[in-house]
């Protein structure tokens, strides 16, 4: 009987580890290292975890560990938690992967947009001048043209990742998209 348990246990840890190992290999698509993917993926499982179970649980540094559930939760998606009686950290996951969607894109976007309208209105103080100078050679004013209608574009696509990560944001996105409802198997 014990060897069965044991097997049966064994069996929901390997389990776990698929999907641990493939929320990892997830993260780090979307530029988060490997080992902070799976650090997420590990925490997705537990009700709250101190950094010395994380550490426990991954082999890592503290000061590793720590920096990564940092990082986590700069996107929102893992949050300090307070425990009656525990003098050390606790932290807990986003487990409703709507949520992480949301926490992680719309933070994501948000960098992307800030950085790149950034770059856009610099080389605009660039191009601008230049493109109103009486005697600009024909061919730097073609290339400079060229220049103004690429960011001109650029700034389409940037308004336009803004309105869907406000969508996103504030849930407006799911009448369009609704969540589907759970369906018992």
């Amino acid at each position: 009987m014990m060897t069965r348990t044991n097997n049966d246990a064994h069996q929901v840890e390997q389990a776990k580890d698929l999907v641990i190992n493939s929320i990892g290999e997830t993260m780090d698509l979307y530029g988060i290292n490997r080992s902070v993917g799976n650090l997420y993926g590990i925490m997705v499982f537990e009700d709250s975890m101190t950094l010395d179970e994380m550490r426990q649980q991954l082999q890592m540094s503290k000061p590793s560990m720590s920096s990564g559930v940092k990082k986590l939760q700069e996107y929102d998606i893992v949050k300090q938690q307070f425990t009656r009686g525990s003098r050390k950290q606790h932290f807990i996951a986003e487990k409703d992967f709507f949520n992480f969607f949301r926490n992680f894109f719309t933070r994501k976007w948000e960098r992307e947009i800030d950085t790149n309208m950034e770059a856009i209105k610099d080389a605009e103080k660039i191009i601008n001048p230049l493109l109103n100078k009486e005697n600009l050679d024909e061919e730097a004013k073609e290339n400079a043209l060229n220049v103004k209608a690429q960011l001109d574009h650029s700034k389409i696509y940037y308004e336009w990742l803004e309105q869907l990560s406000e969508s996103l944001e504030s849930g407006e996105i799911f009448k369009y998209f609704p969540i589907p409802e759970h369906e018992n198997e």
